[in-house]
């Protein structure tokens, strides 16, 4: 349900000249819509920041920034809101690097705003999940007077789950129309295939007596400017590419458990792989992995120059081979969960 709070007169004394309007948009619904339209009553231009962009499409990030993008002006369009009216700015995910986040929107948001400091945040500080609204102290913050109880997890549950005329009601007709088209897709049965893996998996964990925290390892490998991948065969995230990893067994450590899962996946025969270890770090980011809190230890070994080794992917990976650091760090949009962001820690670390 949505509804509008009464607007207090000062909010509407004058039109800030932009608005800044920060979500994920997975996809948008009739709420996003309402504050939208509140939201360009009281300023001249709105920027929508679409988050979560160039990220591999899973169950909680079905649709790509470009597809949020054209179905929020599709639905203002709708509305009769004219559209040169609203901007764009797309943001990566960073899980691990606050700061990389808040700069990217600030220069998505100043490229539009052309040195302009009259610039308006709008928002509804409604829980953690709300928390960047305090991270731009240089923006007034503007507070939406829509309340609402809907969100787009209810709407992708519904979605995967064919609750279409669940669906139907809670998002506007050009949401639905997409919606609709995006059914007929690839892409939405290999989604739908991984929520029913993924809820399935959760739920046999569910009746532990303590909620259950996973372990895994991970490994970044380099060697003559290429990182080695492996392909996902399995869900979740079939066909992902992904660092060679996987769980830690119980009576192994994590730099074994690490080693042993390099070499099952990929079949690199380095001999004693632990010795060319470099670093190591945690990822422990909570909703890193849809199956449930995980944490993953990942250890970078570098093999130096020369030709790069023969591999020969095991069982659990669909493909092995190595891939030029420029175009691993060039393409987030390949990688499973975090994967990307794993490497880019090493990486960028020189």
């Amino acid at each position: 349900m949505t509804h509008r709070q009464p607007t207090q007169p000062e909010s509407r004394s004058r039109k800030r000249t932009f608005g800044v309007y920060i979500g994920r948009f997975e996809p948008p619904h009739a709420a996003h819509l309402e504050v939208m339209l509140e939201a360009l009553s009281q300023v001249q231009k709105l920027i929508v920041v679409i988050g979560s962009a160039r990220a591999a499409r899973n169950v909680k990030n079905p649709f790509t920034a470009e597809e949020r993008q054209a179905v929020i002006v599709e639905l203002l369009r709708e509305a009769g809101v004219k559209v040169s009216r609203v901007l764009f700015v797309h943001v990566r995910d960073y899980y691990y690097n606050e700061s990389l986040w808040l700069s990217e929107v600030q220069r998505g948001v100043a490229g539009h705003t052309h040195g302009s400091s009259d610039v308006a945040l709008i928002g509804h500080l409604k829980d953690e999940s709300s928390y960047y609204l305090r991270s731009f102290p240089a923006w007034e913050f503007l507070p939406t007077h829509v309340v609402s109880d809907l969100s787009a997890t209810e709407v992708r549950r519904a979605y995967f789950e064919d609750d279409l005329e669940r669906v139907q009601k809670i998002v506007p007709p050009a949401v639905w129309k997409f919606l609709e088209g995006f059914r007929r897709t690839g892409d939405f049965a290999a989604l739908q295939a991984e929520y029913r893996y993924v809820q399935d998996y959760r739920a046999a964990w569910a009746s532990t007596p303590y909620p259950v925290v996973f372990v895994t390892t991970d490994a970044v490998v380099i060697r003559s400017g290429h990182v080695l991948v492996v392909r996902r065969a399995e869900h979740p995230g079939r066909g992902r590419l992904a660092m060679p990893g996987g769980f830690l067994n119980l009576k192994e450590t994590l730099l074994a458990s690490c080693v042993r899962e390099v070499v099952e996946e990929t079949g690199l025969q380095i001999s004693d792989l632990a010795a060319y270890q470099r670093s190591q770090a945690v990822f422990d980011y909570p909703a890193r992995s849809l199956r449930g809190r995980t944490v993953s230890h990942a250890f970078q070994f570098d093999l130096g120059i020369g030709q790069l080794p023969v591999l020969r992917p095991g069982s659990d990976a669909a493909d092995a081979f190595w891939l030029p650091l420029s175009e691993a760090l060039a393409a987030p949009e390949l990688f499973f969960e975090d994967h990307h962001a794993i490497m880019e820690h090493f990486l960028m670390r020189g």
